[in-house]
């Protein structure tokens, strides 16, 4: 039997990546570490928007973070080896292991990543698209 879904309408031609994108996202989602904000920057120049994606990954050096587009996807990996030589008398900061990943429209350029304070900015630009109108010839059957 097969699944029937919002993009299975004869109108939606063509729209068969969005739906597997979607269940991309909704597994991705699940995980609240480590936090993060997405903002819109203000537009400069002639580029289009500018969005940032700054994630909270205090504790963490560059060497520890590594950020990469995968299968148009924008993945954030963060590695922590735990150090055997320190006693702690308690421990509530754990040394943790993430990936998360974000789903990037066509189109969208990393313009790179940023670590200050324990945050790691990542600035992507989508480009004004272009209007365009094509006009269809139609031929005769004669």
């Amino acid at each position: 039997m097969t699944r029937m879904s919002a993009f299975s309408s004869p109108f939606m031609l063509g729209f068969d990546d969005i739906e597997r994108v979607l269940d991309r996202v909704s597994k991705a989602a699940n995980d609240g570490y480590p936090p993060y904000n997405i903002e819109r920057l203000p537009k400069t120049g002639g580029q289009g928007d500018i969005i940032r994606i700054t994630l909270a990954v205090a504790g963490f050096t560059r060497d520890q973070l590594d950020v990469s587009v995968e299968e148009s996807q924008l993945v954030i990996r963060g590695r922590q080896v735990d150090d055997k030589t320190r006693q702690y008398l308690h421990r509530g900061i754990a040394a943790r292991q993430f990936q998360r990943a974000f789903v990037l429209a066509e189109g969208i350029e990393i313009l790179g990543a940023d670590l200050r304070d324990g945050l790691l900015s990542i600035d992507l630009a989508r480009p004004e698209p272009e209007r365009v109108i094509r006009k269809i010839e139609i031929s005769s059957g004669d």
